[in-house]
């Protein structure tokens, strides 16, 4: 549990659907602008909570009319502002959402619309084939809805507006079952074979507004993350909105760091890839100017200086941090292990990096560093409506991680078996390995089904090796796993597959891309048990 003297904000209620989350925020934040993004004319657009609130009105009262209370509604998309309006009405409207990967294959996104039982489909203009492919293959209630520069969302939306202002009580009579199943999210790139977990609107609200209270929340971030992930929608959109945060939404990769430095966001939320790149950009950059020496000496001097309370970091590395458009000053991070260098860099310039845990079924957080309180290495204190425990603790008191709370699945979509599988004794099985130490304070080393066993018994955790070796300079990803020996298990190794990036290499004139990567291992070997 976080120690209750870490909170930041007092009075974050609790809501007891979308819908109420939607109205209320219409009515706190008002002409705040909620969301903004790149429109026609490549003129920056944007929408107030009002306007969001009429636009999430107005299409969740075409949908009760076309009958899709209690209905499954497919929606394949890239974070757009109509992808949000689309997750808010469905939910508004008593539906379930079912948000999938755009990149998927049309037979494989056809094969999970089967699965999910799909009624309604919403889908990007530009992958319209999918979605005719869809609705030629499956039995859809309706033709299917193209978002974004499409007319027909265009056209629901103004059929819906005209309902609700001349009846608005369908809308606000609509039931909700906070308890039941309203996101059906499918966890595996192999679409139709992988399982479908099924969360309550009472799971993601409650994750969410178990946290906000820790967290030191700027008034404007970008979004970056894919949308059809818990942990993309539910923060980003759910968590986003109870703040009353600005979310500019990214028009694509290509375009973050022109965005960063246009928009000045004053936090982000990321996965440790965008945090490895931007690291890793920073890095190559002073290189290029020659101040490695300097920066170092200047970190230093910073970190000593803050020791007696002087901090000027944001004096001392402002151009550094105009990479990111020299406002931000809090990174949230989670769904893979963080090097802890890149992680003390960061904090050295001036952002504090909260590092979280979570997973889709979990909607998706289960513990993460606030405020007030980082402790390096962790994940943060369990949140406030879990209870974690460790699973056969070994003498390190290292076990696979339960948990049990209301943000827990359900359990998988017509698949008791699977189901069955991933509780024990009321608790979800996390499938990672983990310790909490004396303070409530959760650690991840590794991946159960990652965990290598060598024949002495040893246990070898591959994500901690490839956290220290994926910073070495030129390192685009690493894995590692146990290698085996033709002369048998005894004599089997730790091996580590890396991939090099050729522009870094090419860049400096390093012919022997083995020999420089060698290096660094070598001297990381020196540090480890000989195991």
């Amino acid at each position: 549990m976080i120690n209750k003297k870490y909170k930041i904000h007092e009075g974050i209620r609790d809501f007891t659907n979308v819908r109420e989350l939607c109205e209320w925020a219409g009515d706190t934040y008002g002409e705040k602008r909620a969301f903004s993004f790149l429109g026609e004319g490549k003129k920056t657009e944007s929408r107030s909570y009002i306007e969001f609130r009429s636009d999430v009105r107005a299409l969740a009262s075409k949908l009760i009319h076309m009958g899709a209370t209690g209905k499954h509604c497919i929606l394949i998309g890239k974070c757009s502002y109509e992808w949000i309006v689309t997750y808010y009405a469905v939910l508004s409207a008593g539906a379930v959402l079912v948000p999938l990967d755009r990149d998927w294959q049309a037979a494989d996104l056809c094969e999970t619309a089967k699965t999910a039982d799909a009624a309604f489909l919403f889908c990007d203009k530009d992958i319209s084939e999918k979605a005719e492919y869809i609705a030629k293959e499956t039995e859809l209630s309706a033709p299917p809805v193209i978002i974004g520069d499409g007319d027909g969302f265009a056209a629901l939306l103004e059929s819906g507006r005209a309902l609700f202002e001349k009846d608005p009580e369908p809308y606000y009579s609509c039931p909700i079952d906070p308890m039941r199943m309203s996101l059906l999210v499918f966890t595996s790139g192999t679409t139709g074979k992988g399982k479908g977990v099924m969360l309550s609107q009472n799971a993601v609200l409650s994750d969410m507004s178990s946290v906000i209270p820790y967290i030191d929340f700027a008034d404007k971030t970008v979004s970056v993350l894919p949308p059809h992930h818990t942990y993309g929608s539910t923060i980003m959109f759910i968590g986003h909105v109870m703040i009353g945060c600005e979310v500019y939404i990214s028009s694509g990769l290509r375009y973050v760091q022109r965005e960063l430095k246009t928009e000045k966001p004053r936090h982000m939320i990321l996965v440790p890839l965008y945090l490895e790149t931007f690291y890793r950009r920073i890095q190559a950059n002073i290189k290029d100017q020659g101040k490695e020496k300097l920066v170092r000496n200047m970190i230093k001097i910073s970190n000593a200086a803050r020791k007696v309370g002087i901090d000027q970091r944001r004096h001392i590395f402002g151009s550094i941090l105009e990479a990111f458009g020299g406002e931000i000053k809090m990174i949230i991070t989670g769904g893979a292990p963080v090097n802890p260098e890149i992680l003390h860099f960061f904090e050295s310039i001036g952002i504090s990096v909260l590092n979280g845990y979570g997973i889709t079924e979990c909607a998706p957080l289960i513990s993460v560093n606030v405020s007030r309180n980082v402790v390096r290495g962790s994940v943060g204190n369990v949140i406030d409506i879990d209870t974690v425990k460790i699973d056969e603790p070994n003498e390190d008191g290292e076990g696979e991680i339960l948990v049990k709370g209301p943000n827990v699945m359900l359990g998988y979509y017509k698949n008791q078996e699977a189901t069955a599988e991933a509780f024990k004794d009321g608790y979800f099985r996390t499938g990672d390995y983990g310790k909490v130490d004396k303070n409530g304070v959760l650690f991840i080393t590794g991946r159960k089904k990652n965990l290598i066993i060598l024949s002495n018994g040893k246990n070898v955790y591959p994500e901690e090796i490839e956290n220290e070796l994926v910073a070495t300079p030129g390192v685009l990803d690493i894995i590692v796993y146990e290698g085996q020996s033709r002369r048998g298990l005894e004599h089997n190794a730790i091996v580590a597959e890396v991939y090099p990036d050729k522009d870094f290499f090419e860049k400096n004139g390093i012919e022997d891309i083995k020999a420089h990567i060698q290096a660094y291992v070598d001297e990381y070997n020196k540090s480890c048990v000989a195991y």
